[in-house]
């Protein structure tokens, strides 16, 4: 198949719903170069020799990328999807799988040399979805041409070139490559012992209307079918519907609950908040005096024999130092160490008040991050359990679960594998 082309998804820069990125290691790259370098080195000089030509200023094109990007006659670039089979008989993690993912690697080996004129800037080959397939992104490009760049973009000219020539509606170059390409990948198939099954295409004496009434008559009776289906498993998918809701109002409650313990933690860590503040305000009060009491408690921590000198021969100088002088300072003494050892208990308080605070940040910041875990965890069960219904409503719930358990064997097989090759390197 054709298609619009992402080469993003193709690179595994996103991963949509339907991969599976323990198997994405699998995926082969072939090639990855931005488009726009691609189109550097095919029309860079062609658009210098065409801008030269230009009298007027108002012709000349300062990016060809752009310019064909917002133009509307040709595309920026092409991708082909090719996949040989399907999910049940071709699954990726299948023996046919394995073959099927060699003869496309063996079939893009020779893309380019057979397609010249179809420049390949990204191909890769997919392991990571239900069926190996394979992307190929090209820019489709023409020399001498007479008008506009002489090398420019043109898949017809391109396709052209390669001898393809457009007849009937259903009979253009596009078409024709195609069928040739598709031709290619069948003859390495069927040196593997693969062969085309081309549906559709034996009862060719059919006309046209009656072979799509047939065809319709056959959609109608596997709607039929499904739809039969559908009904016998509606009890289980609603068992499993209501299962789901369960856990979900389950991990509502979890969010809930969360959230009022991160309120009760927000609250008393502004309390510890405004606590530190006014400890803090208060040892700012303080600190000034505190310096100095320090200092005087350190100067007249002395004997205060050894502070005051004796006092010369009047007796009634040594009666003055006994009786009120070595007293007073013995007192002054004692208000400063206690002066002082408040401080420090404050101090000490202020500090472990602090921590407190600090502690219950944390605990807030940590509650805020469970719950917004809890939320996505909740966002994504609604996901999943849309994807379960979907697929139940589909396929059924038997072809479901044994899908699942064929996973979960495949990556049982794939993981002692694993470990059997680390054992095996160990004993190297």
């Amino acid at each position: 198949m054709t298609g619009k082309g992402s080469v993003n998804h193709n690179s595994r820069k996103f991963h949509a719903k339907n991969i599976d990125s323990e198997r994405s290691y699998l995926n082969v790259e072939y090639c990855n170069e931005d488009v726009k370098d691609v189109y550097h080195e095919l029309f860079d000089e062609a658009l210098v020799r065409y801008n030269e030509k230009q009298t007027r200023s108002d012709r000349k094109i300062d990016d060809y990328y752009d310019k064909i990007c917002f133009g509307k006659q040709e595309k920026p670039f092409h991708e082909i999807i090719l996949q040989i089979g399907d999910k049940d008989n071709m699954g990726a993690t299948t023996e046919n799988g394995q073959l099927a993912a060699k003869v496309l690697d063996e079939y893009m080996r020779d893309f380019q040399r057979r397609n010249p004129t179809l420049r390949v800037f990204s191909a890769y080959l997919h392991m990571d979805e239900a069926t190996p397939h394979l992307h190929i992104d090209f820019v489709p490009y023409t020399t001498g041409s007479k008008r506009g760049l002489d090398t420019r973009v043109s898949l017809k000219q391109a396709l052209s070139a390669l001898g393809f020539k457009g007849g009937t509606r259903s009979e253009t170059e596009l078409n024709q490559w195609v069928q040739h390409e598709k031709k290619q990948l069948a003859e390495i198939m069927l040196e593997r012992g693969i062969e085309w099954e081309q549906k559709g295409t034996h009862e060719k004496h059919l006309s046209v209307l009656d072979f799509k009434k047939k065809e319709r008559a056959k959609e109608v009776a596997e709607l039929e079918a499904k739809k039969e289906s559908l009904e016998e498993h509606n009890a289980a998918i609603l068992e499993t519907s209501e299962k789901w809701l369960g856990e979900l109002e389950n991990l509502e409650q979890e969010i809930h609950s969360a959230q009022e313990i991160r309120e009760e933690a927000d609250k008393k860590a502004e309390v510890a908040k405004k606590e530190a503040a006014r400890y803090e305000k208060k040892l700012a009060e303080i600190a000034p005096m505190v310096k100095d009491m320090e200092r005087f408690a350190v100067k007249y921590s002395y004997d205060p024999e050894e502070v005051l000198p004796e006092a010369g021969t009047l007796e009634s100088g040594k009666s003055y130092r006994e009786k009120k002088a070595k007293p007073l300072i013995e007192k002054i003494i004692t208000v400063l160490r206690s002066v002082y050892r408040a401080y420090l208990d404050i101090s000490r308080n202020y500090n472990d008040l602090q921590r407190s605070c600090e502690r219950a940040w944390n605990k807030v910041n940590a509650l805020s991050q469970y719950v917004e875990k809890l939320r996505d965890e909740n966002i994504e069960m609604k996901e999943k359990l849309k994807d379960v219904q979907y697929l139940y409503r589909v396929m059924g719930k038997e072809k479901v679960n044994k899908i699942i358990q064929q996973g979960k064997e495949a990556e049982t097989i794939e993981k002692m594998k694993r470990q059997a090759q680390r054992r095996t390197q160990w004993e190297r």
